[in-house]
């Protein structure tokens, strides 16, 4: 598999934010998100097999939360579900984000799935495989990064259609994050304010959860391997 990085920090994200997790960071990426964070995913890496992949994060802790995210995992579904079925006999829990463009059925259905849909203001609306709202089960989560008002209406109306707070543990409206932010650590580097966000998903008594990156509220928002 080719990895970009694997190294220990805090969860920013989901519902399990706040909690020391290991992340599996894989190379590349089929969309080009306008206000994406991690484009030094698109290309490099190391070459690594699954059992040197399981040595790294065993190093790192013998057990407890495993991230795998990029970039997209899915790219490298043939490698990456043998891997995720080793990690998951180890005892470890395991999360998968995604964008949900690539087909998830074949993921083990004990991997919590965070599955973000693209809103229009990404540039990649529209690439979401609707087919992956069959594969979700009541442990996995559906996020929304959110750039202006318009997404947010995506959001919503996406969310209500298809019932998403009835099939899934969690939907989550995420603030996007300007692709390059300053050095402070607070919320002037969202796209969305936060409290405008909440005050619409209030007025609209939608059952989401407001997601921050709180990793970019503890360290400075551009810093990378946190």
């Amino acid at each position: 598999m080719q990895i970009i990085e694997i190294y220990r920090s805090i969860q920013g994200e989901s519902s399990f934010a706040g909690i020391p997790c290991i992340f599996v960071r894989l190379a590349a990426c089929n969309l080009r998100c306008t206000w994406c964070d991690s484009e030094y995913t698109f290309a490099g890496g190391r070459k690594m097999a699954a059992n040197e992949i399981e040595k790294e994060v065993a190093a790192l802790a013998p057990g407890g939360l495993v991230e795998i995210t990029g970039g997209e995992p899915m790219l490298q579904e043939r490698e990456l579900v043998p891997l995720m079925e080793r990690l998951l006999a180890l005892g470890y829990t395991l999360l998968l984000e995604t964008s949900g463009e690539r087909a998830l059925e074949k993921v083990p259905a004990a991997v919590h799935k965070i599955v973000d849909v693209k809103c229009p203001g990404s540039g990649e609306g529209g690439t979401f495989r609707l087919s992956n709202l069959d594969t979700l089960s009541p442990r996995d989560e559906i996020k929304f990064v959110l750039a202006d008002r318009v997404d947010y209406e995506f959001a919503r109306d996406f969310t209500r259609e298809h019932s998403l707070d009835q099939k899934v543990a969690g939907v989550l409206f995420s603030p996007a994050f300007r692709k390059t932010p300053g050095r402070e650590r607070d919320s002037s580097n969202c796209l969305l304010d936060p409290r405008i966000l909440a005050e619409w998903i209030l007025q609209d008594g939608l059952n989401v959860r407001l997601g921050l990156q709180i990793h970019k509220f503890i360290w400075e928002p551009a810093t990378k391997g946190v």
